[in-house]
């Protein structure tokens, strides 16, 4: 990011009647000398205060609940290195037992070699599976003899900016289907219709961020059985399961999205999403060890051992991965299923309740994921940005946004209902929604007559 023009003459006063430090320090330069570790702390956390609070943040998919037990196996290990695999050898051997119990829970075949790795989060994982099919793509057309200097990507509008990114990265062609206006999300047959030879893959998206919809994966996969066997172009699915990932296998047992379709060749998921992990840890997966092409995996004798790695970075700290054996050991997959059942209900009781409120109109409510999206029915003197900035007076963060395009005259809020979030928190969130929906049509000046600041009646 390119950063501000900043004022080098600028200063930090102290506080507390500059009980630990008595000169200001500067702001955007190294300080000459230091100040007592109190004081430190205490600037740093009151400025911190300032920040939204995580629990009252309904536009995040992000965790922001562990359980204490994970906590400290949080903080127990955040000093380890994991890259460091010989010297830390327990931490790598959870991450291989966490790649194998998803893989299944993804219905590979037992008949292959589970293929996978640990993550910072979904987006570094989406790169890593693309890269993979890209390769995979060059050396196909390498062995046909053919040109390899033009591959595509095609994927909807509703995709995470990341397919985006690894386009314009790794000098791929984006072929972005619009959204469908009905359903919100990509139309298969629009997408399908856009590969060709030199497509490297097909994305589709198992819980969009704009409303928690799904992609329809099984039909996207039968449309490019059928084009392969009319024209015999064989095109891989990278399926991103970031936020359903941790929910759908659970709660829909049945819903074919996964390893299960034989053009799915991989998939992510975002263990600090619904997988209940503080971020950032995610997981790619592959279908099979040969969709992971041994050219992109490096070896790198460092620190005691070959160690194979495929990243695209190095060091990251080891301090999620536990925590995320952890719930899986902790939970099962019946405690899993209960958080998100519960998760579930709760969202659609507040889908319910924000329904019934004027003007208000439901777009999704957590058909899939425990995600609830509303719009406006009709134009008001305020539109849902001045409301998303008015429900943050009471501590609620809540965003509004325009759809991409052939949407982008919606407008949405989303709330997304994470494992905190209860029926209490939510009927506290609705009844703040409508006061501050009052103050903005100006209705909530209409009170009893009382005077705010002395108590007497208003003449």
């Amino acid at each position: 990011m390119v950063a501000e023009k900043m004022n080098p003459e600028k200063k930090v006063y102290g506080t507390y009647s500059n009980r630990d430090f008595n000169r200001p320090i500067p702001e955007f330069e190294f300080p000459e000398d230091g100040m007592a570790a109190r004081a430190a702390y205490e600037m740093i956390h009151e400025e911190l205060n300032l920040d939204g609070i995580p629990e009252l943040n309904l536009a995040t998919f992000v965790t922001t609940y562990m359980e204490p037990e994970a906590k400290m196996l949080f903080m127990e290990n955040a000093h380890k290195n994991f890259i460091d695999s010989f010297e830390y050898p327990q931490v790598k051997k959870e991450e291989i037992r966490i790649v194998n119990i998803l893989s299944r829970l993804y219905n590979a075949s037992e008949n292959t070699e589970f293929t996978g790795a640990s993550t910072i989060g979904s987006s570094e994982s989406i790169m890593l599976a693309l890269l993979a099919h890209k390769w995979n793509w060059k050396e196909k057309m390498k062995k046909q003899g053919k040109d390899i200097s033009h591959p595509n990507i095609v994927f909807g509008a509703d995709t995470h900016v990341v397919w985006d990114k690894f386009a314009k990265y790794f000098d791929v062609e984006s072929r972005i289907a619009p959204l469908d206006s009905k359903t919100l999300v990509a139309d298969p047959e629009r997408l399908v219709g856009m590969v060709d030879e030199n497509t490297i893959a097909v994305g589709a998206v198992m819980g969009t961020t704009f409303t928690g919809a799904f992609d329809d994966v099984k039909k996207i996969n039968s449309l490019l059985e059928i084009l392969k066997a009319e024209k015999g172009i064989d095109i891989p699915i990278h399926v991103d399961a970031a936020s359903a990932g941790f929910i759908t296998p659970f709660i829909e047992p049945d819903l074919e999205w996964d390893f299960r379709l034989n053009h799915v060749r991989s998939i992510n998921v975002s263990g600090h999403k619904f997988g209940l992990v503080y971020p950032g840890i995610g997981w790619v997966l592959f279908k099979d060890k040969s969709d992971l092409p041994e050219d992109l995996v490096f070896y790198v004798n460092y620190l005691g051992n070959d160690m194979p790695t495929y990243t695209l970075n190095f060091s990251k700290s080891s301090s999620n991965i536990p925590p995320q054996y952890y719930n899986i050991i902790r939970l099962g997959k019946s405690g899993y299923r209960r958080i998100a059942e519960n998760m579930m209900a709760n969202a659609r009781y507040l889908g319910e309740k924000l329904g019934k409120i004027k003007n208000l109109e439901i777009v999704s409510n957590a058909e899939h994921i425990p995600v609830v999206t509303f719009k406006q029915k009709a134009k008001d003197i305020y539109d849902l940005f001045d409301l998303s900035s008015a429900i943050r007076s009471y501590g609620w963060i809540v965003p509004a946004y325009s759809l991409p395009a052939d949407a982008s005259d919606t407008v949405l809020m989303r709330i997304v209902v994470r494992e905190s979030f209860s029926r209490d928190m939510a009927d506290l969130f609705l009844d703040s929604l409508q006061k501050a929906m009052d103050s903005l049509s100006g209705s909530s000046t209409k009170k009893s007559g009382i005077s705010p600041r002395k108590g007497h009646p208003v003449s």
